[in-house]
């Protein structure tokens, strides 16, 4: 399956990601990453995934908020020139290459992705040894009018811990909750084609 995936992280306040985090988890960093996927295989799909960065079960990496499959959900995409936008009924995120290739430091504190259900499942980390592409990216959340929304400002920057500051009401772990966090700064996002 060849897949074309775009990955973007956006900053936020640790302490509402605490607020709303089920019980046996610790977040890691003040930040949610949503990644999307084209995937080409006998038919094509599209698939976009919303995280956060914990602690759990002595492992460290993202826990799944939601997830979304173009065969299952109402997902479509469009390329103008070098920009790609990804469409759902609550959600767009533009990603627009920019011809510069890196890494991603946040893949060398990843052991998976943490998936709730019945029982919570641990889906190890994808290596992926292509050379990824730095973009500018915007997205807005649209549950609410007040949903968080941004714009990268043209360089990666990193986010780290905060100690607890503030103690807000305990929330449901959903993706509403989670979009209607304010977000600070979009961090830094990619382009990476591979071979699955």
């Amino acid at each position: 399956m060849k897949v074309e995936q775009f990955v973007m992280a956006y900053g936020v306040e640790q302490d509402r990601i605490r607020a709303f985090l089920p019980e046996g988890f610790i977040s890691l960093r003040p930040v949610f990453r949503i990644n999307a996927e084209i995937r080409q295989d006998i038919v094509e799909t599209v698939y976009i995934e919303f995280n956060t960065a914990v602690e759990s079960y002595g492992k460290r990496g993202w826990l799944n908020i939601a997830y979304w499959n173009s065969t299952h959900s109402a997902i479509s995409y469009q390329r103008i020139k070098k920009s790609v936008n990804f469409f759902l009924p609550f959600l767009t995120i533009t990603f627009t290459g920019v011809g510069i290739e890196g890494g991603c430091p946040a893949e060398k504190d990843n052991d998976g992705c943490f998936f709730l259900g019945e029982t919570v499942e641990l889906h190890p980390a994808e290596k992926i040894h292509a050379n990824k592409q730095f973009c500018d990216c915007e997205f807005a959340w649209s549950f609410s009018e007040n949903d968080a929304h941004g714009a990268s400002i043209g360089k990666t920057l990193p986010a780290f811990a905060t100690e607890p500051k503030k103690q807000y009401k305990k929330q449901v772990f959903s993706v509403e909750n989670a979009a209607a966090i304010p977000c600070e700064q979009v961090l830094g996002s990619y382009i990476v084609s591979f071979e699955r």
